[in-house]
């Protein structure tokens, strides 16, 4: 598999915390909305699919049970979101206030 984040993907992202593991993927994701916005679809879905990679990278790594079952949920809803009919009633917004929540532990944990 060709990742786009090769650094953390041969080792860098186990050195971090699950807090600011899930504030990167809230960075692509947020990259992903603010290209939807502006109306570029490729740059769009380059940032999504950069924002899987991190997701699946968090996925292979966690070892907590109750974590692992959210980030199985968050990957579901994401894709449910950006690629296909957004059954979850998902928003921009409520994606940005999910991660928000994560950059914000991420800083405290610090």
């Amino acid at each position: 598999m060709e990742y786009q984040h090769k650094n953390l993907a041969s080792g860098g992202w186990q050195k971090l915390s699950f807090f600011e593991q899930m504030a990167n993927v809230g960075s692509e994701v947020e990259r992903t909305i603010k290209w939807k916005n502006k109306g570029n679809v490729e740059y769009s879905r380059l940032a999504f699919e950069r924002a899987l990679e991190l997701i699946d990278l968090t996925i292979d790594n966690e070892k907590i049970p109750s974590h692992l079952k959210e980030l199985l949920r968050v990957r579901e809803a994401l894709a449910d979101y950006f690629a296909f009919d957004n059954e979850y009633n998902s928003t921009d917004t409520s994606w940005q206030s999910y991660f928000y929540a994560f950059n914000f532990a991420a800083r405290i944990a610090l």
